[in-house]
């Protein structure tokens, strides 16, 4: 049976373009926060990690506030769309804020001005901003396709707007001067170019009434005592117990941590490009050879998820080719070729794809899941693990490099690095990606949601209660 359709193909494509916004924020960040605080303000990696590190703690208790706050929330425009427009505007100044840090204040001032805007930036602003983005993929269609479609077209925006990114940022700070004024104005653009697609994906799309949210696809016959009705509003806690009884919850949150500090290790490629391969403008040339093959991979998503009907054994598959081309990225740096790492890069990035467009086609899923079985929505809620993955994972991602720069005895702008921080470099931009895709391809063979609900419609849960004395 063909399930209803909600979208056009341009609600679609709005709704994709919000990850322009999202990446903006994002991938700039991760890729050259640490470089501009350590080459150009000159503060410790060190220092740095454990600041951001510090920042999450604060980040992991804003998502699920959230989350439960989007649940709550009833406006005309619907959950989670006035959390995704107000919220940007934060983002946009707080990115400003901290690439805009004085050089002429004093180093403690400088850490301050870091710490408060960077955690003011993830514990609140994107957080509001990303987990209303993300939940809209319940909150606009129940079609399993169409949510793949949002998915796919999704990451294809958000690996374009990284791309670009990756492949411009260092000349665009040159031509604005450089140092700190070439940081300052790069931001600038950034943050207006986002604000304006954010509020342009926001309008583009409608949330679905909740009488329509709340009808099932297949009847679930439910035995309930009227005097006992379904609650529709629920504490954090026990939000919170939904979300730990939901063992699908946990495996996507996993790869979404797991997943993030895998793009993190590689967006430091910066110093590897420096310092090893000796040309900061190659973090162009790899960001095309890892985001193209991924945008062209997720044009092709939905497709392939139909042909093997539904996407577990795609992911599985994917993430197979993903781990063992990038072992050959590592053997091909050990022999100091750059165009076999470039080409290993890109079919590794083929066989990632899949999750890209999959993974909120996933999570609404495990909230379906929770619902089947439970008979309780946590859509916002559930829709955290993509927020809290993120920040967290690109948090710990960003602080381990910082460490590891740190006790390698990296030295900032210096002409030649020690033995022991090219060591450390290989090891960040190698090895920890390929030892992250393999955890995940494990993940992956658990993950089986998919299969979980079809055995709850087929078997569909009769809950009795208890008759009052």
């Amino acid at each position: 049976m063909n399930e209803k359709k909600y979208l056009r193909w341009y609600n679609v494509v709005g709704y994709g373009s919000g990850d322009v916004a999202g990446n903006v924020v994002y991938a700039f960040l991760a890729s050259f926060v640490m470089i501009y605080l350590t080459d150009t303000v000159g503060l410790n990696p060190g220092i740095i990690g454990t600041l951001i590190l510090a920042s999450k703690i604060f980040d992991g208790i804003s998502d699920l506030f959230f989350g439960a706050m989007i649940d709550k929330t009833n406006t005309r425009m619907g959950k989670a769309r006035p959390w995704m427009l107000w919220g940007y505007f934060g983002c946009a100044a707080m990115i400003i804020a901290i690439f805009a840090i004085p050089t002429s204040m004093g180093q403690f001032a400088q850490y301050a001005w870091f710490f408060i805007a960077y955690t003011l930036l993830n514990g609140v602003f994107y957080t509001a901003n990303n987990i209303a983005y993300s939940a809209l993929t319940s909150l606009i269609t129940k079609n399993g396709n169409e949510r793949v479609q949002m998915g796919s077209i999704r990451f294809m925006f958000a690996f374009g707007t990284s791309l670009l990114i990756q492949s411009i940022t260092v000349q665009g700070v040159q031509m604005f001067g450089g140092g700190a004024e070439g940081w300052r104005t790069i931001a600038i653009i950034y943050a207006l170019i986002g604000l304006a697609v954010n509020t342009l994906s926001v309008f583009s799309v409608k949330e679905l009434p909740k009488s329509v949210l709340e009808e099932e696809t297949q009847a679930i016959p439910i035995i309930r005592e009227k005097n006992n009705p379904v609650p529709e509003k629920y504490s954090l806690k026990e939000s919170l117990t939904l979300l730990v009884s939901n063992k699908f919850y946990l495996l996507i949150l996993a790869v979404f941590l797991l997943n993030q500090i895998f793009n993190t290790t590689l967006s430091m490629g910066i110093y590897f490009m420096t310092y090893i391969l000796g040309d900061a403008t190659l973090l162009g040339p790899f960001a095309w050879a890892i985001n193209v093959p991924l945008i062209i991979g997720l044009l092709f998503t939905p497709m392939v998820v139909q042909k093997f009907n539904g996407m577990y054994k795609i992911n599985v598959l994917g993430y197979v080719v993903a781990f063992i081309a990038r072992a050959l990225v590592i053997v091909a740096a050990y022999m100091g070729n750059i165009p076999l790492m470039l080409v290993f890069s890109g079919i590794a990035s083929i066989g990632m794809s899949p999750l890209q467009g999959t993974i909120n086609a996933l999570i609404a899923e495990a909230s379906e899941y929770t619902f089947l079985s439970k008979k309780k929505r946590i859509d916002g809620t559930m829709f955290s693990a993509t927020s809290l993955g993120v920040k967290i994972g690109g948090g710990v991602g960003t602080a381990l490099a910082g460490w590891l720069l740190s006790i390698s005895g990296y030295v900032a702008n210096a002409p030649e690095q020690s033995e022991s921080a090219i060591s450390m470099l290989y090891i960040m931009y190698l090895w920890i990606p390929a030892g992250i895709n393999l955890i995940i391809l494990f993940l992956l063979t658990r993950l089986k949601v998919e299969k979980a609900n079809k055995e709850l419609r087929d078997n569909p849960v009769i809950e009795y209660t208890m008759l009052d004395n």
